[in-house]
């Protein structure tokens, strides 16, 4: 029943930004942390970004000065504001979050359906 729902992709010039947000709902669920991943054709999925839900955060070498991570705990909702886009950043950006339910409180890993960013030259 849990699903995260991703907005705000789409086609954007060079030098441009682009803000992604990603929704978690459905069932009983505590939030660990919540990320982003992205995959261009060819490449293996990477992260891009995470973050904690004590608010420590995490990015890839490439972004870091350009993306910023945040979240609203009280919305399950997770934000990713990309800043000064290259071409290099074409790729399906994906949500994940890690978030612990049922009766154990087991901790699993959950996807979004991903959102197409595309970055022209």
């Amino acid at each position: 029943q849990v699903q995260l729902v991703e907005s705000g992709g789409g086609l954007v010039q060079a030098g441009g930004s682009l803000g992604l947000s990603c929704v978690a709902s459905g069932g009983i669920f505590r939030i660990n942390a919540m990320g982003w991943y992205r995959q261009a054709p060819g490449k293996q999925r990477e992260l891009v970004a995470r973050i904690s839900s004590g608010g420590t955060t995490n990015y890839a070498d490439s972004v870091k000065g350009r993306f910023t991570i945040s979240s609203d705990n009280a919305k399950n909702t997770v934000y990713l504001q990309m800043n000064s886009l290259k071409p290099e950043d074409t790729a399906v950006y994906y949500c994940n979050a890690d978030l612990s339910t049922g009766r154990f409180w087991l901790a699993n890993d959950y996807w979004g359906q991903g959102t197409q960013v595309t970055v022209s030259s």
